[in-house]
């Protein structure tokens, strides 16, 4: 009777997800300057479009991912946030095996013990019961282990795509001049070469476009020893936590000293963990914030405490309009108007934040290995754009300017 008593309480938690995201925020926009001659009438008319172009990825962000959902209903749900995530398991820390009988009594099993390598944590996988959705059992199991950290296996998405610009990128330093960097994201192609590559996904090493850009650009911009964790490989549910988490743990522990990740998704309490042990051994993770524009809730990694942010500018350096947001924000740097090379070696042309952070990493990379204080080195570097100072446009300036051509 106390477990369904619980399980009732719990059902009366849950809200409808997705319509808890479709009302659309007043947002600070991008900083839109009068040009010589522009009237005030004109410059309404500007902000009243930037400001339409971000409703509209705000929508069309909902959509695609309710799209994916419904596409893949077979392994993915959305969570009591609303965000999606591997469907029927929770992911459960901070209790062991033995203290697990109430949860165990309400129809929840035990899939797997898991330890992420190198970063000293463990968890537990659980199934969900029989006919229950994954909000459902994400609150009833809150109510059921009180003590427990629970969360679902949140999904993230790669943040930037190809398109057709033809600028190249310029080698920014020596292969042996910077330290050892990491990557989370899919498996680069064998034409871009890296260090080691190891999945962390069904199917994984796959190749990947999005994996290739970023591998690609981290090496063309100084980068030497490149390590992957493939977390996406051919798996469905691919660029969730866990295996995000144990991403990090693998990188960390073969000597990774800077992590670059290009992807996005909602808060989650075991990537944060993850996150916050390899800061701890002294790892500096380098993150995007996405392509959803500023409307869009704010992006994590890149919004947890110490993580360096990343937005990206074009070629002319104007802010990109789809960039979103994160709670705080560092660099910007070049994200359109270059090129990568893809999972077949080919130049391709890119676009999205996700490809201005594996330049910021490398660079990161490169102070770390003189000996520098990075962030002093980073700061020395930044180009000051938008309002002087430090904003919420640009972060603390550009770096890596010179990497938009040649």
């Amino acid at each position: 009777m106390r477990v369904f008593s619980l399980l009732c309480a719990a059902l009366a938690l849950v809200t409808a997800p997705l319509a808890a995201q479709v009302a659309l925020p007043r947002v600070q926009l991008p900083q839109v300057g009068p040009v010589v001659g522009e009237t005030l009438d004109t410059l309404d008319e500007t902000r009243a479009g930037v400001q339409r172009t971000v409703e509209r990825l705000a929508r069309d962000r909902l959509r695609t991912i309710d799209r994916l959902v419904r596409r893949n209903a077979d392994a993915i749900e959305y969570d009591a946030a609303g965000a999606p995530a591997r469907r029927g398991e929770l992911l459960v820390m901070d209790v062991s095996a033995d203290t697990l009988a109430p949860a165990l009594e309400a129809g929840f099993t035990l899939l797997s013990r898991e330890e992420v390598e190198g970063l000293d944590i463990s968890l537990m996988r659980l199934g969900v019961p029989e006919g229950m959705d994954l909000a459902e059992a994400q609150a009833a199991l809150a109510l059921l282990l009180p003590q427990a950290q629970v969360s679902a296996d949140n999904l993230h998405f790669q943040s930037g795509t190809a398109n057709g610009a033809v600028l190249a990128i310029s080698a920014q330093g020596s292969a042996g001049s910077a330290a050892p960097v990491g990557m989370i994201d899919g498996a680069p192609g064998p034409a871009v070469k890296v260090t080691e590559t190891r999945g962390f996904a069904a199917g994984a090493p796959f190749p990947s476009h999005h994996g290739s850009s970023v591998a690609s650009l981290l090496a063309h911009a100084g980068a030497g020893t490149i390590r992957v964790a493939d977390v996406y490989g051919t798996d469905k549910a691919g660029g969730n936590a866990l295996a995000m988490a144990k991403g990090l743990g693998w990188l960390v522990a073969r000597g990774s000293k800077v992590v670059t990740i290009s992807l996005v998704g909602p808060r989650n309490a075991v990537l944060e963990r993850a996150i916050g042990a390899a800061q701890r051994k002294g790892v500096v993770v380098v993150a995007a914030v996405g392509n959803d524009g500023p409307a869009a809730p704010p992006a994590y990694p890149a919004s947890y405490d110490g993580v360096v942010a990343v937005t990206a500018v074009d070629g002319k350096r104007r802010a990109l309009i789809e960039a979103g947001r994160a709670l705080h924000l560092d660099y910007a740097a070049p994200g359109a108007d270059i090129y990568g090379r893809n999972a077949k070696g080919r130049r391709i042309g890119l676009r999205g934040t996700s490809f201005a952070t594996p330049l910021v990493a490398a660079r990161l990379a490169r102070a770390l290995a003189q000996g520098r204080n990075w962030r002093a080195a980073l700061d020395a570097e930044a180009v000051d754009l938008g309002r002087k100072g430090h904003d919420d446009t640009y972060g603390r300036g550009l770096v890596c300017g010179g990497c938009t051509g040649r």
